[in-house]
């Protein structure tokens, strides 16, 4: 694409009354990768990873209900560990009829793989 000296979007910045803080707390792992999610006593079900933190994961949910405050155990890979981790559902969002954004603060998990997540973050930078 050809574009004017000085036109171009990577010239382009924001005005900075436009530009958002960033107030998550914790840095984000892009992810696809399927889940599993269940209330901690009973049988997973399977979501779809959106993002990881040292502090909580995003996940879409499909076909099922979840309520806010709800505690779940999610499994999911970071490399070749499977990480098993306990979390409350901070917050969740219809994404059409059938889907679910959800978004769970880590209550309990393994001190290691915090460690990881928190390393993989800030190579992600």
């Amino acid at each position: 694409m050809a574009t004017r000296a000085g036109c171009g979007l990577a010239d382009w910045k924001k005005p900075a009354r436009f530009q958002r803080k960033e107030r998550r707390k914790y840095r984000r792992i892009a992810t696809d990768q399927v889940i599993s999610f269940a209330p901690v006593a009973e049988r997973d079900l399977l979501g779809v990873g959106r993002d990881v933190s040292s502090g909580g994961i995003r996940f879409e949910a499909i076909g099922c209900e979840i309520d806010l405050g709800e505690v779940l155990r999610v499994t999911f890979n970071i490399g070749n560990r499977t990480i098993v981790a306990t979390g409350r559902v901070a917050w969740s969002t219809d994404l059409d009829g059938l889907s679910t954004d959800v978004g769970i603060e880590f209550i309990d998990i393994d001190p290691v793989a915090r460690q990881l997540l928190e390393e993989l973050a800030s190579d992600a930078e």
